[in-house]
């Protein structure tokens, strides 16, 4: 649930930089829940009530979570060395995105796994 907090409260409508497969996949994970979640709750409030109101309410949620969506998805391609663009090839941005991210640092950011510096020899830190 952090990984979904984290995309929706802390980068919102970031586009810039990288995202790790784990919040890429947890984000995915988790918006997939509420949103059958909401579709059968929707089905079920529906038949008893017949509000239009609970409609909107869904509405609200899916153009709500569209822009993180595409940020998340724009900087899981980053972590690959792709541009965001190649989320519009459905086939290879899914390779893409299960796909291990670049392990340095690359033209979008570092790489979010590591610990902030590359090292070259054991031992000794490499200086860019």
């Amino acid at each position: 649930m952090k990984w979904y907090l984290k995309v929706v409260r802390d980068n919102y409508a970031n586009f810039s930089g990288r995202a790790r497969r784990q919040e890429y996949w947890m984000f995915f994970l988790f918006n997939t829940i509420f949103i059958y979640a909401g579709i059968f709750l929707l089905g079920m409030v529906a038949v008893a009530i017949e509000s239009p109101f609970i409609l909107f309410l869904a509405y609200i949620y899916m153009f709500g979570v569209m822009i993180p969506s595409l940020a998340v998805g724009v900087r899981r391609m980053h972590d690959v060395g792709k541009s965001g663009w190649y989320l519009l090839i459905p086939i290879y941005s899914f390779i893409l995105a299960v796909t291990e991210g670049e392990r340095r640092a690359n033209q979008y950011g570092p790489d979010p796994k590591s610990p902030g510096e590359d090292i070259n020899e054991i031992g000794k830190i490499q200086t860019n």
